[in-house]
């Protein structure tokens, strides 16, 4: 609504309280936005992690398989041809994070020289589910 200042002029524009209000909406909406980011965010960190974790468990069984031996190291499975490159933890953001297992000398399939038997985030975070990834 134009109101009529004396000297004939409207005064156009919003008044304080009218940006306040905008303003506030404006906070609630990113208050409630923000965290489902975050969440979201977080659920794809943990797919992929999910999906990193099954991809080098079965690399590590085919070469196993394969070499009649477990690998001693990631990086043997990137040498051998069995992966491109160790992949991120994304939880970490590290490659070198893993925290391998390695299998014990009477159950290896070559007695004399036990490798990684499995393979684990090295965060120490908890998941969405509150599990620690370090159990995955």
């Amino acid at each position: 609504m134009a109101r009529l200042i004396p000297s004939g002029r409207r005064r156009r524009g919003f008044t304080m309280i009218e940006l306040m209000i905008v303003m506030a909406i404006i906070v609630v909406i990113v208050s409630i936005a923000v965290p489902m980011y975050q969440k979201s965010i977080l659920g794809a960190k943990e797919s992929v992690l999910r999906n990193n974790l099954f991809t080098l468990r079965t690399v590590i069984d085919e070469y196993t398989y394969d070499k009649q031996k477990a690998p001693q190291s990631l990086e043997d499975l990137v040498r051998e041809g069995y992966l491109r490159e160790v992949p991120v933890d994304p939880i970490t953001g590290s490659r070198e994070s893993w925290q391998v297992v390695m299998e014990e000398a009477l159950t290896s399939v070559n007695q004399t020289e036990p490798g990684i038997y499995d393979v684990k985030s090295g965060s120490e975070k908890t998941a969405l589910d509150g599990t620690p990834y370090s159990e995955w």
